[in-house]
């Protein structure tokens, strides 16, 4: 035979996990292998036979669902995490186009009315960049 020999249950000790984990992998795969019998991995691991039956049940399901194939590339995403992505992306466009619009008002309001922009920015400058509201306005009513 050409290349390595096989390894083991030792390979295990390679892995990440606790060594209690390691130790009962180590005794499922001895008893797997034939290299001991269930009643020794029992008395090594201090657990009954159903318990190691169960180990070994939830072992083999994890390596073979691991190990199934799956189709190349990044999963797609599901049809309802697609759905909720383009709801959160239009609420955002919205926003966006709320606050341009707001934007575009203020600007209009400033060109029409130049002399209460003229004392919102002589302030503004004054207080170093803050931001100060447009000054009110009072209407007179004819009476």
């Amino acid at each position: 035979m050409r290349g390595r020999w096989p390894a083991g249950p030792e390979y295990v000790d390679k892995l990440e996990g606790s060594q209690e984990s390691k130790e009962r992998l180590k005794a499922i795969l001895d008893t797997l292998y034939g290299e001991a019998r269930l009643q020794e991995a029992c008395d090594q691991l201090d657990i009954s036979e159903t318990r190691i039956h169960q180990l070994r049940q939830q072992a083999l399901q994890a390596a073979l669902t691991a190990i199934e194939p799956r189709p190349a590339g990044r999963p797609s995403l599901t049809p309802t995490a697609q759905t909720e992505q383009l709801h959160a992306l239009q609420e955002r466009v919205q926003q966006l186009e709320q606050a341009l619009h707001e934007s575009q008002v203020r600007e209009e309001i400033a060109l029409v009315l130049p002399h209460l922009g003229r004392s919102a920015s002589a302030e503004a400058t004054a207080s170093e960049g803050k931001k100060m509201p447009l000054a009110r306005v009072k209407i007179n009513k004819p009476r």
